[in-house]
């Protein structure tokens, strides 16, 4: 292993931001800068990346809201796939969020994403049906809110 898991740093945002883009993660909708300097006002500890020397080659984002523990924007470079990062990135992640007293760790990933789906199955992962709904009360992106459907 030639990469480390490390706490982000601010220094890290451009190389994070390429990565999420390389690994197709970002979204008009979402800005990750926007994500990453909100992520730092709540629970900085539980955002880590995998680095090689300087260079980023992974990411995972965590959260616990005292309930359950949510896992974001996991990501391995494509240079650096089939290396064991995802894997241990989840399984840092997991380590943090159990040491805060979290229960459960959950996660989304879109249906179509066969994947990412079979790397979670592989890691113990078990889906269950569930109706995912959310309402965004802070637009980001240069585009605003979509128009109302007709």
């Amino acid at each position: 292993m030639t990469w480390t898991i490390r706490a982000f740093d601010p220094a890290d945002e451009d190389a994070v931001v390429a990565l999420w883009e390389e690994a197709g993660l970002t979204r008009p909708w979402n800005d990750p800068r926007a994500d990453i300097h909100r992520k730092l006002r709540v629970q900085p500890e539980l955002f880590l990346v995998a680095a090689e020397a300087d260079r980023v080659v992974g990411s995972v984002m965590a959260g616990y809201d005292g309930h359950r523990g949510w896992l974001y924007y996991l990501a391995a470079a494509d240079s650096h796939r089939g290396r064991g990062i995802g894997r241990a990135l989840v399984a840092e992640a997991e380590r943090l969020l159990e040491q805060m007293g979290c229960p459960k760790v959950q996660l989304m990933v879109r249906p179509d994403n066969l994947a990412a789906r079979g790397f979670y199955d592989a890691l113990g992962y078990e889906p269950f049906d569930t109706w995912a709904t959310g309402r965004r009360i802070v637009v980001d992106g240069p585009g605003g809110p979509p128009p109302p459907a007709p």
